[in-house]
C-alpha cells in the first residue's frame, strides 16, 4: 500500500523522518530498503556519512513524497521501504546510482518475489555503475570530515566574529535554540548549539533528566519551536556569527532565503526581544525592536494583553535646577513648575557597590557641568515604580543641544545600564545604543570600569574655626575672582562655596546687603526670607561662581561678593527688593552706588519687602543721616611712608603671617622681664598650675615644649575633652598645643601685659600675596626663614591697620648684597626667586599714587621670576587659570 506524506528531516543518507500532510504532528522514520549509509555519530562521523546524508537532503527535504513499506524489523518496529518524489525520483535507486549509498549485502537472501528481486538487481547494477564511474562514496579516501561539538574556546571568536557562513539546522530544540552545523571548510565542521541573536521564545514542553517528570510549555513555546522548524529544519541557511553566551553557546543571526528568521518571529508575536544580545548586534537590532513594535500594537500573540504607554512623550523645554545624583535631576519648566526626573535606563555609582561608590562625586560632578542651569529638551519615557527608599517618579530622555546625557554619562563610565524586565517598555529609546556605549567604556576602562578608584577631591572647611578663618582670608582676600561653585544656599544671602583651586569649603556672607531670616525647622523666618531663598537657589544653587573675598565675620563666615555669570547676587537680590542695603558695608566694600540704585529701582518699582515703601520715610532718614558723619570706606596715602624700625623676626605662621619685635624699644625690657619670668618659675613655691579650666583669650605662663622655660601666652582654643589648650607665646609669635598640666596662672603684677604690652608684632609683606598652594607656601616660609631668621634687619612700616590689628611692611636686611638700593627688600627677593607674585587685588592704600614706583619694581621681579620658571612659576603662569 502506498502513501503520501512530507520529507521533514533527513537523519542519514538512507533514513527520512515522513510527517502526514494532514497532521503534522503525525511522524513516521523511514528507512530505505536493501541499502546502507555511512553514519553520522557525534563521537564522529564515517567517510562520506556528511555527503551523503547531503545529498538525500538536498534531494527530499520539505518535498511531497509518495512511499510504502517493504518490511518491518519486529524487535525494533523499524521500517523499510521505498519512496518517489513528485518529480519521479525513486529512492533508494537515484541516491545508489549517485554512489551514495551501498547495497546490502545479505540483501534479497530470503525473498521469493520476482519483482523484489528484480529490483534488488537493479540496485547492484546501479552501485556497479557507480563504483566505475569512482562516484560518490566510491571515489576512495578523502571522505572524512573532522567535527566539533563545542567552540573550543576563544580562538573560535577570534577567527570567526561578525563572519557569515553556510550552516545546516540539524536539530530546533525551541524557537530561539537550535543545533547548527557549521559548514566552515570542506574538511572542518562545527556542530553547536546556537542561540537566536537578538529574540527569546518562550520554552517548549519537555522532560526533567533528574525526576523524569515533563515540565509542561510556557504559552506559544510549542507554537514558536513548529514556526522555526517548518522554515528551516535542515535547510542549508546563512549563519552570521556575532558572539557568544556565557555558557559558551553560540549566538548567531540564522538568514534564510525571505531574511532573518528572528525578525519573523517577532512580527509573529512568538518572540520578544533580548536586551544581554544587543551589544553583539549593534545596529542590527533596531530592526528586531521594530519588528516587536509592529507585533506589540497588533497584539499579536505574546503581545495581546499589550497596552500602550499612555505617557506623553512630547518633548518639553526646560532648564535643569538642581542635580540630585548621576542619575537624577530636577528640572523647571517655562512656567517656573519643578519637576524631579531620573534619566532613563541609567544608573549613577550605587553607594553599596565598592567598584562604584569611589565615583558618586565625580559623577555626579560631571553632570552639574555639563547641564546645571541651561535649557535642555526633555521626553518622558515612562514611570519609575516606587521601592522602599524611594517614590515613584518619572524617568526621562535629557538632551542637550542635540546631545543625549544619559548616553554622555555610560560613554565616561559614570553610569551604568539598567537591565529591564521583558515586559518593561518605560525604557530609553535609544536603549540599544546605552548598551553599546557600556560595552565601549568597559573596553577602554573609563570611570568605574577602570579597576581603581578616582582621586577624591577633599576640601578644607575654612569657616570651621575663627582661626582657620583668619588664615583663609589672608591668601582670599589678595585674588579677585576667587572661581568656585555654590555647594548649598543657606539663606538669600549666606551660602556654602566650594573652591577647588585652594581645596576649600567656606561659607559665604554677601558684602553690603542685609537679606531677611530664611525660615527653619522651628522657625518661621522673617518675611520675604523664604522667597530670598528661592531665588539664590534658583540662580545660584551648583552653579559655578566667582567670589571676592573682603573680610571675615566673628563666626568665621566670610563677607564678601559672589558672582553668577559675571553678575553680582547681591544687586540681584536688591533689585528684586529682597534685601535691603546695609550702608556701612556696602561702603567698605565698595559697591555701595551699585547696591543704592538697584534697592531705589526696587523700591519705585514697589518689589518684594518694599511693596508698602513709603518715599516720605526715606526723606526723613536722609535728613538725619546728613547730621552724622560718614565713615571713610577707603584710605589713601599722600606721602611715602618713613616709620622705619630695627626689627628682629621671631616666628612665621603657617599663612605666612610674620611676627617681629620691635628692637630697642621693648627687647631690653623684654630681656629683663623673661629674666626675673624665669627665676620665679624656677622657684618651687611658684609651681601651682590653674585651678580652674582655662578660657580662651586668658593670658597664662606656658611651658615651651622645645626648651622647657616658661614664657608668657594667651590662650587661643581650647580641648576640654582632652585638657589641652592651643597658646600664643604673645612675646615671640609661635604656637602650639599644651596639655593644661603645662599652664600657670599669669596674675602677677611685674609681668601682666599692662606691665609690659605683648612684644610680637603682627606683620604681612606690603604688596606680596604668598601662594595659596599648602607645598609652594611651605617653601615660601622656609625661603623667609632664609633671609630673615637670627638677622637684624630693618622694617618700614608703609600702613598699621589698627582694626585688624596687623601691620603691611617692607623689610630689608642691611647686610644683604645690593642694601644700598632702596628697591632691594626682602619683599623683592621672595618675588623675584618665584616664592610669591605680585598682589592680584591691591588694598585702597597699597593703590596710593606714592606706592607706584614700588610695584612697578616688583612686578619686574615677578616678570623676571616667571620667565626664569622659578618656584612657583616653573610649569607655567599660575595666574592663566
Amino acid at each position: 500500500m502506498a502513501y503520501i506524506a512530507n520529507v521533514k528531516s533527513v537523519l542519514s543518507g538512507d533514513t527520512l523522518v515522513l510527517t502526514s500532510p494532514n497532521n503534522p504532528a503525525a511522524e513516521r522514520t523511514l528507512s530505505l530498503a536493501y541499502v546502507s549509509a555511512p553514519r553520522l555519530s557525534k563521537d564522529g562521523d564515517e567517510p562520506y556519512a556528511f555527503q551523503s546524508r547531503e545529498f538525500l537532503r538536498n534531494l527530499a527535504v520539505g518535498k511531497a513524497v509518495k512511499f510504502s513499506v517493504s518490511y518491518t524489523i519486529p524487535n525494533s518496529g523499524r521500517e523499510y521501504g521505498t519512496a518517489a518524489l513528485q518529480d519521479g525520483t525513486d529512492l533508494p535507486e537515484a541516491a545508489v546510482k549517485a554512489g551514495w549509498l551501498r547495497v546490502r549485502e545479505d540483501a534479497g537472501r530470503k525473498e521469493e518475489s520476482e519483482d523484489i528481486l528484480a529490483k534488488i538487481d537493479n540496485l547492484r547494477n546501479l552501485e556497479l555503475l557507480a563504483k566505475d564511474e569512482g562516484s560518490g562514496l566510491h571515489a576512495g579516501a578523502g571522505g572524512f570530515i573532522e567535527v566539533q561539538n563545542d567552540l573550543g574556546g576563544p580562538d573560535f571568536m577570534k577567527q570567526w566574529k561578525g563572519k557569515t557562513v553556510d550552516g545546516v539546522i540539524e536539530r530546533v530544540i525551541s524557537g530561539d535554540r537550535l543545533l547548527i552545523r557549521l559548514l566552515l571548510t570542506e574538511k572542518k565542521h562545527y556542530q553547536v548549539m546556537t542561540l537566536l541573536a537578538g529574540i527569546r521564545t518562550p520554552s517548549t514542553e519537555r522532560v526533567n533528566q533528574s525526576n523524569g517528570q515533563t515540565q509542561p510549555a510556557e504559552e506559544y513555546g510549542n507554537e514558536a519551536r513548529a514556526f522555526v522548524e517548518t522554515r528551516l529544519l535542515q535547510r542549508k541557511v546563512q549563519i552570521k556569527i556575532v558572539g557568544a553566551s556565557p555558557q559558551g553557546q553560540l549566538v548567531a543571526t540564522v538568514l534564510h532565503p525571505r531574511g532573518n528568521i528572528a525578525e519573523f518571529l517577532l512580527k509573529d508575536g512568538f518572540a520578544r526581544c533580548n536586551d544581554f544580545h544587543s551589544t553583539m548586534l549593534g545596529a542590527d537590532m533596531a530592526a528586531l525592536r521594530a519588528a516587536e513594535k509592529e507585533a506589540q500594537t497588533a497584539r499579536r500573540r505574546l503581545h495581546k494583553a499589550y497596552v500602550a504607554k499612555t505617557t506623553d512623550s512630547k518633548e518639553v523645554d526646560a532648564t535643569v535646577a538642581k542635580i540630585i545624583g548621576a542619575d537624577t535631576l530636577v528640572v523647571r519648566n517655562k512656567a517656573g513648575a519643578e519637576k524631579r526626573i531620573s534619566l532613563s535606563s541609567i544608573r549613577g555609582p550605587r553607594a553599596g557597590e565598592a567598584s562604584e561608590a569611589p565615583y558618586r562625586e565625580e559623577a555626579k560632578e560631571f553632570l552639574r557641568k555639563k547641564v546645571i542651569g541651561k535649557h535642555v529638551r526633555v521626553a518622558i519615557d515612562g514611570t519609575k515604580p516606587a521601592s522602599d527608599d524611594f517614590e515613584a517618579r518619572e524617568v526621562a530622555t535629557v538632551t542637550q543641544n542635540g546631545k543625549n546625557i544619559g548616553l554622555q554619562l555610560v560613554q565616561e563610565g559614570y553610569c551604568t545600564v539598567i537591565r529591564h524586565r521583558k515586559d518593561d517598555t518605560d525604557r530609553a529609546p535609544n536603549y540599544d545604543e546605552l548598551l553599546a556605549a557600556q560595552e565601549t567604556a568597559k573596553e577602554e576602562k573609563k570611570g568605574i570600569w577602570s579597576g581603581k578608584a578616582p582621586k577624591v577631591r577633599q576640601y578644607a572647611d575654612l569657616s570651621e574655626s575663627v582661626q582657620k578663618a583668619k588664615i583663609g582670608v589672608s591668601t582670599l582676600s589678595r585674588q579677585r575672582k576667587v572661581p568656585g561653585v555654590v555647594d548649598f544656599c543657606k539663606s538669600g544671602s549666606r551660602f556654602t562655596i566650594l573652591v577647588p583651586r585652594e581645596g576649600a569649603k567656606l561659607t559665604l556672607v554677601l558684602a553690603g546687603i542685609r537679606a531677611p531670616r530664611a525660615p527653619g525647622r522651628q522657625d518661621k523666618g522673617e518675611p520675604f526670607g523664604q522667597e530670598a531663598l528661592d531665588l539664590a537657589n534658583k540662580r545660584c544653587n551648583q552653579r559655578d561662581c566667582e567670589i571676592d573675598v573682603h573680610d571675615i565675620d566673628k563666626v568665621g563666615g566670610f563677607i564678601g561678593d559672589l558672582y553668577v555669570g559675571r553678575e553680582s547676587f547681591a544687586k540681584v537680590l536688591v533689585e528684586e527688593g529682597l534685601a535691603s542695603v546695609h550702608k556701612y558695608s556696602a561702603e567698605k566694600s565698595g559697591n555701595a552706588a551699585e547696591l543704592f540704585a538697584a534697592e531705589k529701582r526696587a523700591k519705585e518699582a514697589r518689589k518684594g519687602m518694599w511693596h508698602d515703601w513709603d518715599p516720605s520715610q526715606d526723606a526723613e532718614q536722609e535728613e538725619t543721616a546728613a547730621e552724622e558723619p560718614v565713615a571713610d570706606s577707603s584710605v589713601t596715602i599722600e606721602k611715602k611712608p618713613a616709620d622705619y624700625r630695627d626689627i628682629i623676626v621671631t616666628n612665621i605662621d603657617a599663612n605666612g603671617k610674620i611676627k617681629v619685635q620691635e628692637i630697642g624699644r621693648g627687647t631690653d625690657a623684654l630681656e629683663s622681664l623673661m629674666e626675673q619670668f624665669r627665676q620665679f618659675h624656677i622657684n618651687p613655691t611658684n609651681s601651682a598650675t590653674l585651678k580652674d579650666a582655662p578660657k580662651t583669650g586668658d593670658y597664662v605662663a606656658a611651658q615651651f615644649s622645645e626648651d622647657g622655660e616658661w614664657y608668657r601666652a594667651r590662650i587661643r582654643s581650647n580641648d576640654r575633652a582632652a585638657k589641652v589648650a592651643e597658646v600664643v607665646y604673645i612675646d615671640y609669635g609661635n604656637s602650639e598645643k599644651q596639655p593644661w598640666s603645662k599652664l600657670r596662672p599669669l596674675t602677677q603684677a611685674q609681668f601682666t601685659v599692662q606691665k609690659l604690652k605683648p612684644q610680637a608684632v603682627d606683620t604681612q609683606l606690603s604688596f606680596v600675596q604668598l601662594p595659596a598652594s599648602p607645598d609652594y607656601l611651605a617653601d615660601a616660609i622656609n625661603y623667609l626663614y632664609e633671609l630673615t631668621e637670627g638677622k637684624r634687619l630693618v622694617g618700614c612700616f608703609d600702613y598699621v591697620d589698627a582694626k585688624e590689628g596687623i601691620s603691611y611692611v617692607t623689610i630689608f636686611d642691611p647686610k644683604a648684597e645690593g642694601a644700598d638700593k632702596v628697591t632691594e627688600s626682602v619683599n623683592r627677593r621672595v618675588v623675584l626667586d618665584g616664592h610669591a607674585l605680585v598682589a592680584r587685588k591691591l588694598k585702597a592704600w597699597e593703590r596710593s599714587k606714592v606706592f607706584e614706583p614700588i610695584l612697578k619694581n616688583l612686578k619686574e621681579a615677578e616678570v623676571e621670576a616667571k620667565e626664569g620658571r622659578r618656584g612657583i612659576w616653573e610649569y607655567g603662569d599660575i595666574t592663566e587659570d
